[in-house]
């Protein structure tokens, strides 16, 4: 079988049109606010030193803040904001996705506009300058017709960068629900398909180098006074925000949108929503890749439909309870809880996929260990992994409280990362999940809570309230509720990491639906 043959890159053509579509809209929605903002402030600070030196200290700082922070901090901003423009105006505005990342990708975007702007105008001949008065040409006669003509080749420099700069970290953008060329590298990282990081990465350099090339065709047309190479670049530049935008007026307006956290399970659990979905005859598209601390909110404001959460997750993490309940009353508690924010908890799959503190089953018998009391004794000669939030969240402060654990080092890795890490010996102990298919394909053993430190997760569907009442998205996932248990999630999980050719989550999801198919 030829490369191209493997059903992994069919299923990543087949996304392209949406994700490429959707990366070229962000991206020059964001580099033209960007342009807006910026080329007029260095025309202004182009004779001011204070206000020069201002701009570019604070759009030099704005570089120094981590692309998916920036992308992050934009989204509670907006929501707080929204919030209160709908308490004070009775006018919203969604926090979700598209405009988080069109502020922050043209906050990226300001620095080389800025410095290149002002230095571009900087470097005039002051000769040039006087004979512009002397011909009696106004300030603004003379900006437009010597200045900025001259200062042309250097202010392209800096918006052909800027433009790369943006395409480039738009790929981080998904998480806070932009979808993007990211989702392609987010979903191969997490279900190790590296055929889908590739073709993700790819794209994107490729989306790069194409604008950059168009820009430059702009430039060199502009220099030479060439109508023919500005035309060019700028129908170029024009088709390729044409083609972004034909997809989304195609598509129906009332779709239901599926979210998906970023791990596999969540991926499979997605893909197999939108398929029972289409195959009641509604129309549903993905989310996927969206950061824990965005997903719940994404659902309480009708940004997205459905997803599945774990109630351990949303107990101790979104709604901040320390105690641990047993597990009837946390879900009794938690629907009460769900439905101050108006979400309504549609029921359970029927398996939980819970936090666990898990070793190579060799190592743990060798050193006699069962339980994490048992861990405990012997934790201050172990080094720790877990997974970007576990050592921040309460169940890792409760767990150590509880047994008391101290252990000699502990790291952070992305979670598929850590199976590996631990089965060979990187680390001693990680902390895993129970549903993930990776402990039995590592032989690797989940040790016991005997003081039930660590919360029930069961796997939870739910709804957002402007789908509360909805009768037709009851009936098709009604199927799905109870029908799903640990062993078949797990076998799911391990199929979905298993880098064969039909490991795809929308084919795993399809494997799952056949095994719990009524």
């Amino acid at each position: 079988m030829t490369p191209f043959a493997d059903p992994r890159w069919s299923e990543a053509l087949s996304h392209l049109p949406d994700y490429l579509g959707n990366h070229v809209r962000v991206s020059l929605a964001a580099l033209a606010l960007g342009l807006a903002v910026s080329l007029p402030l260095a025309i202004l600070a182009r004779r001011r030193p204070l206000l020069r030196s201002t701009l570019l200290g604070f759009a030099s700082i704005v570089q120094t803040v981590p692309g998916l922070a920036l992308l992050a901090l934009f989204y509670p901003l907006l929501l707080a904001l929204a919030a209160l423009s709908l308490s004070w105006f009775g006018v919203g505005f969604s926090a979700f996705g598209f405009l988080p990342a069109v502020l922050a990708l043209a906050l990226y975007s300001m620095l080389p506009v800025l410095r290149n702007t002002i230095t571009g105008l900087d470097g005039i001949d002051p000769v040039l300058l006087e004979a512009a008065q002397g011909v009696g040409m106004t300030q603004r006669q003379s900006l437009v017709m010597v200045e900025l003509p001259l200062a042309l080749p250097v202010m392209m420099a800096g918006i052909r960068t800027a433009a790369v700069w943006v395409i480039g970290t738009a790929t981080l953008s998904t998480p806070i629900g932009q979808t993007s060329l990211g989702n392609y590298i987010f979903a191969g990282l997490q279900t190790q398909n590296w055929v889908l990081v590739l073709f993700g990465c790819t794209a994107a350099a490729v989306l790069a180098l194409a604008v950059d090339q168009l820009l430059a065709l702009v430039e060199r047309g502009l220099t030479l006074r060439s109508r023919l190479r500005v035309a060019v670049g700028g129908v170029g530049l024009l088709a390729l925000l044409t083609a972004a935008l034909a997809p989304s007026l195609t598509q129906p307006s009332s779709r239901y949108v599926v979210g998906a956290k970023t791990f596999t399970e969540q991926y499979v659990l997605s893909a197999l929503i939108a398929q029972r979905l289409r195959e009641a005859g509604l129309a549903a598209t993905s989310r996927e890749g969206l950061g824990s601390s965005v997903i719940y909110d994404a659902l309480a404001t009708s940004d997205i439909d459905v997803y599945v959460d774990y109630s351990g997750t949303l107990w101790a993490n979104q709604f901040h309870h320390p105690e641990i309940k047993p597990r009837a009353e946390l879900l009794a508690e938690l629907t009460n809880e769900l439905a101050r924010s108006k979400v309504t908890l549609l029921g359970e799959l029927g398996f939980a996929n819970a936090y666990a503190l898990v070793m190579p089953r060799a190592r743990a018998d060798a050193l006699g260990i069962r339980s994490i009391a048992d861990l405990a004794r012997q934790a201050s000669t172990l080094s720790i992994a877990g997974d970007y939030e576990f050592f921040s969240r309460p169940e890792w402060a409760g767990l150590r409280q509880a047994y008391g654990l101290a252990f000699r080092s502990q790291r952070t890795l992305q979670p598929d990362f850590m199976y590996a890490a631990v089965a060979s010996g990187e680390v001693d102990v990680i902390a895993g999940y129970t549903s993930d298919g990776l402990i039995a394909k590592y032989d690797l053993v989940v040790l016991d809570d005997p003081k039930a430190a660590i919360p029930p997760y069961d796997a939870i569907v739910l709804l957002s309230p402007r789908r509360a009442d909805d009768a037709a998205l009851r009936a098709a996932l009604a199927p799905l509720i109870g029908k799903i248990d640990i062993a078949a999630m797990r076998a799911a999980n391990l199929r979905a990491a298993g880098g064969d050719g039909d490991s795809s989550p929308d084919a795993v999801a399809r494997w799952l639906w056949r095994r719990i198919a009524p």
